[in-house]
C-alpha cells in the first residue's frame, strides 16, 4: 500500500501527518511521490500512526 493510501486510511491530511512526524508538508508529499524515503528514526512512529508495520513501510520505500 502506498504512503498516500496509508495516510488517508489514518484519516490525516498531509499537514496533519507532517505535524505528527515533525517534518514539513513538502516532505510528506515527497514520500508519497516516491522522491524521498522517511528517515529510519521515524519508521516506528509512522507505522504506529498509519496502522501498519515497519516492514510495510520498507517494502513501499523499495518501490
Amino acid at each position: 500500500m502506498a504512503f498516500r493510501e496509508m495516510r488517508i486510511r489514518a484519516n490525516l491530511t498531509q499537514e496533519e501527518a507532517a505535524e505528527k512526524f515533525g517534518v514539513d508538508q513538502s516532505t510528506i508529499h515527497a514520500w508519497e511521490m516516491g522522491k524521498w524515503s522517511p528517515r529510519v528514526v521515524l519508521l516506528c512512529k509512522i507505522a504506529a500512526v498509519y496502522g501498519c508495520t515497519v516492514d510495510d513501510l520498507l517494502k513501499e520505500a523499495e518501490k
